[in-house]
């Protein structure tokens, strides 16, 4: 039987907007949490996994859901929307009126086939070379040894690849201008607080932040984007697809939206990688030795070249790298999934989910749930899917909606974990350099899962040069 809860969102603005101003009976309504304010939320933004699976459940306006039957209607739900839920509960993207916000459901529909394509065999394999050209770069910049903050080192390593990804090749070879996106992300999410989402009206010093964030990357997108129209110059990157379509304003959401999106993701996905395969050696060899097979498979440069192995080389040629990946996003992928109810009302065991409602799952209720992942916390890539349940792994999202961009995803996280392994050697030490276990994943961190206390790699080169296979 699943549980419903209602949080307390409230504020004047969610009032306004909310239940109040319709008719409900409140014997359907699921059981909500005395306390209003934008204080009763503030571990909503800060503390999200304490926030929904101790402090409190449901709201005036958004429905916790959880369990079996829960998790399938809100999977299946199509009148759950993701855009509408995600615009007002997250308020981490860069809001522009009209290109991230705001948008028409053809445009949105556009956005999803235009990622699509961009996903291509034949658009991935000529981005490859470029992604092991980024990554062998940013390696080859690093001492031949030392200790490094995952979280920080890796994390602006898949940040690159991203830029490389969905965006021009202009902005990725330039390395200040990618550092200075990335730092206005991080303010951009530094400054998502509950008066910014719920209040966005409300001119606090976090919201002004955050306007200056949004504007500074406006300005260097569009600048990027200029300067290509204007050289009548063509390149094989995501923009000059995009400028082909011929689709107004597109290109901007792809590079302001789906960039902040994919970097975050598969930086966390990345930077956890790196850990547990130190953590747990004998998984960091079979990834090595399966590495070094592709490479002595496919590589006409004595074991020197990944840019020689073929994209379904990578894709099906790499168990170990699968089975990993999809261990580290069960137990380290801090997602929240949020929609909006756009109506009518929808039941669920038993219970009136109003239309105008905001329903959100959180991931750990079924990825950290001991009766279908026996010791969740527990980091075991040769583990089985549960069998005769309902949606029993969403790692990539499930129902009628899947993360578009997995198959570019996997990818670079495939890439960046061969190039490391196949360069290095690294085990895991503590803020006073001493050796020390893994910790666990912080789910309260919604956008690293970064532990509570501080964790570093550290690494010695395998090679006498410094340059990078």
């Amino acid at each position: 039987m699943a549980f419903l809860f209602a949080v307390a969102l409230v504020a004047l603005y969610i009032a306004r907007r909310g239940l109040a101003a319709r008719s409900v009976k409140l014997e359907d309504l699921p059981p909500s949490i005395s306390g209003v304010g934008i204080v009763s939320v503030h571990s909503f933004y800060r503390r999200r996994f304490d926030f929904l699976n101790k402090d409190l459940r449901v709201l005036t306006t958004v429905i916790v859901l959880s369990g079996e039957s829960a998790r399938t209607a809100f999977l299946t739900n199509r009148h759950f929307d993701l855009t509408e839920g995600f615009k007002l509960l997250s308020g981490a993207i860069p809001m522009v009126r009209g290109i991230t916000s705001d948008l028409e459901k053809r445009r949105i529909g556009l956005i999803h086939r235009r990622l699509t394509l961009v996903q291509t065999s034949e658009r991935l394999s000529s981005l490859l070379p470029y992604l092991i050209n980024d990554c062998a770069t940013q390696m080859a910049g690093w001492t031949s040894s030392g200790h490094f903050d995952p979280f920080v080192k890796i994390y602006e390593l898949t940040f690159q690849t991203t830029i490389r990804s969905l965006s021009c090749h202009e902005l990725a070879d330039d390395s200040q201008r990618v550092a200075q996106l990335k730092d206005l992300y991080d303010k951009l999410d530094i400054g998502t607080t509950p008066s910014t989402v719920l209040l966005p009206w409300l001119p606090t010093p976090a919201m002004l932040k955050k306007m200056w964030s949004t504007k500074k990357i406006y300005d260097i997108v569009v600048e990027a984007i200029r300067w290509r129209q204007a050289s009548g110059i063509t390149s094989d990157d995501t923009l000059q697809f995009l400028l082909d379509g011929g689709d107004d304003n597109l290109w901007l959401l792809f590079i302001m939206g789906l960039l902040v999106a994919g970097s975050r993701a598969t930086g966390t996905t990345a930077s956890w990688l790196i850990l547990y395969l130190a953590a747990y050696p004998e998984w960091g060899r079979r990834a090595r030795e399966e590495s070094f097979s592709l490479l002595s498979r496919y590589s006409s440069a004595n074991l020197t070249q990944f840019a020689s192995i073929p994209l379904e080389a990578w894709e099906s040629e790499t168990p170990v790298m699968d089975a990993i990946i999809s261990e580290t996003l069960r137990v380290a992928q801090p997602h929240t999934a949020m929609r909006r109810n756009l109506g009518p009302d929808a039941w669920i065991d038993n219970v009136r989910i109003p239309s105008g409602a905001y329903v959100v799952y959180p991931f750990s209720d079924v990825h950290l749930n001991p009766d279908l992942y026996p010791e969740p916390f527990a980091w075991k890539p040769e583990r089985r899917e549960p069998r005769n349940v309902m949606f029993g792994s969403i790692r990539w999202g499930s129902g009628k909606t899947v993360c578009l961009g997995q198959r570019l995803a996997k990818i670079e996280l495939k890439i960046v974990i061969s190039t490391f392994l196949v360069n290095f050697h690294h085990t895991l030490v503590d803020d006073q350099g001493a050796s020390c276990a893994i910790p666990s994943p912080d789910w309260n961190d919604i956008l690293l899962c970064k532990p509570t206390k501080p964790i570093f790699v550290q690494y010695q080169r395998e090679h006498s040069t410094s340059e990078p296979i």
